[in-house]
């Protein structure tokens, strides 16, 4: 195998290599004054490897004998894990000198390039190994950047929680994939599926098990979802924002890959599996929000209860419901970016950051057109028509329905009622409830307005234009799925 073609097929991941490691010395001998200008190379970087996508990046086919696939479905995914690690780098310089003197430093940017060749690495696995490998690339890198903030004890607790929780989800990983290798003979993805196909055996069926466990807890699915409320309130927002959307992406679609890829003959074994965890996501995450008073902990729990429904895609095995699933991502990532823009500009007249869901009473008369925004994110991810986040709930059930999982998609749609009472419960207390206090400093960044407008803006009835062109690539990346 011509080994040039497999690095082409590998240059996203090479441009963020090197970039990093190079923003890595620059770091080293700049400093702290380097920190803004080491993002926004940063972000070129991010700009430069999604331009690297194009050509065989994103359909050469297989690299290193099985190990690595250039393919549409994975480079959909890694246009929205680019995007979104962009937005995290942009909105942190500001976040970081305006709160408790704990000033950007160049490490920032750096931990998410890093990050970002991991999730680039998951979702072209091919093989337990890369699988593993860009993995933990990226959980260690989301380990520090949770403690970021040294002055802030939840931020370490944060960090500590993630860390010691992920090194368990790893271990149960670990031992799922020596259980696939050990009575299949193989780690590559292909070869395990003709293990499943040829009758597998109880220990390939456990294997199967312990492996969706440990992706389970990377995606924050119940019943592996406990640190996700901890670590989304102490670590860093801009931070949180990242949580919510790259990593989400990025462990959602290495799932997807992992059952269709290596698992697809065993469709009935691990279908139970995401229809349990995807019914208790929705159920758990609505119920677990209702009774949250900080707005981070109230998106940590709808992002629990946004993995479900993003499951139900999953579990139709089909085409049209992997298809489903990248719309589902795509549009998820814009409503929690969206909605962790408006959480930044939840600052007093002294610029320290509020988090208080108490603090947004009577927003609709001191900032109404903050409100607006917030009213928007909040209903598209309720899944209230006409918004575009109805669609992406409509493609989920849709994909459900035509597999047959007709009492599936029912109960899940009735259990998604639930959490609409704590995103109306938000409306209601910018609209009805009277003004608490000063309210919040004026906006003042421009760009943070621009991209909350944007989002805004897709979230609306406009982003329904973008569905023929978002339909016809998604079924493209689904199909490579299903040869």
């Amino acid at each position: 195998m011509d080994y040039t073609a497999n690095l082409v097929m590998t240059l996203p991941e090479i441009v963020l290599s090197i970039g990093a490691l190079v923003l890595m010395l620059v770091a080293a001998w700049g400093g702290q004054a380097a920190s803004r200008a080491i993002s926004w190379t940063a972000v070129a970087v991010l700009v430069g490897a999604g331009i690297a996508l194009i050509g065989p990046a994103s359909s050469g086919g297989t690299a290193f004998y099985g190990l690595y696939h250039a393919d549409g479905f994975a480079a959909f995914s890694k246009v929205l894990i680019y995007g979104a690690a962009a937005v995290a780098i942009i909105i942190a310089p500001r976040f970081f000198d305006s709160t408790t003197g704990d000033n950007l430093r160049p490490e920032y940017p750096v931990l998410i390039l890093l990050s970002a060749v991991g999730m680039g690495m998951m979702v072209s696995a091919g093989d337990l190994l890369t699988l593993y490998v860009g993995l933990e690339l990226q959980s260690l890198a989301a380990y520090v950047l949770a403690s970021f903030m040294r002055q802030d004890a939840r931020s370490a607790e944060a960090g500590l929680k993630y860390f010691v929780l992920g090194a368990l989800a790893s271990g149960i990983l670990l031992y799922g994939m020596s259980l696939v290798y050990g009575f299949s003979g193989t780690t590559v993805f292909s070869s395990i599926a003709t293990a499943y196909g040829e009758g597998h055996s109880k220990g390939l069926t456990f294997g199967l098990v312990f492996v969706f466990a440990g992706l389970a807890f990377k995606m924050s699915a119940v019943p592996f979802h406990m640190w996700t409320p901890d670590v989304y309130e102490g670590a860093p927002t801009p931070v949180t924002a990242f949580f919510g959307s790259a990593p989400k992406v990025a462990a959602i679609a290495l799932t997807v890959r992992v059952a269709v890829e290596a698992m697809g003959p065993a469709v009935l074994e691990w279908r139970q599996i995401v229809i349990f965890a995807s019914l208790a996501s929705i159920v758990l995450g609505a119920a677990g929000a209702i009774g949250q008073t900080n707005i981070k902990r109230l998106l940590a729990y709808s992002s629990i209860n946004n993995v479900g429904f993003a499951l139900v895609g999953l579990a139709a095995g089909s085409a049209e419901g992997v298809a489903a699933v990248l719309v589902y991502l795509a549009i998820y990532v814009v409503m929690t970016l969206g909605s962790f823009l408006i959480v930044l500009q939840m600052r007093g007249v002294d610029g320290q950051p509020i988090e208080a869901i108490d603090s947004l009473s009577g927003l609709s008369r001191t900032q109404p057109r903050l409100a607006l925004a917030m009213a928007i994110m909040m209903l598209s991810l309720a899944g209230i028509p006409p918004l575009f986040g109805f669609y992406a709930k409509l493609a989920v059930f849709w994909a459900a329905v035509e597999a047959d999982l007709f009492a599936f998609a029912a109960i899940g749609i009735a259990a998604s009622v639930i959490g609409a009472y704590y995103y109306l419960r938000i409306l209601k207390t910018m609209y009805i409830d009277e003004p608490a206090g000063p309210g919040f400093a004026p906006m003042q960044s421009k760009l943070e307005g621009g991209l909350i407008l944007a989002s805004a803006a897709f979230l609306s009835p406009l982003g329904y234009l973008a569905i023929p062109a978002m339909g016809v690539w998604s079924m493209a990346a689904a199909q490579v799925m299903f040869p």
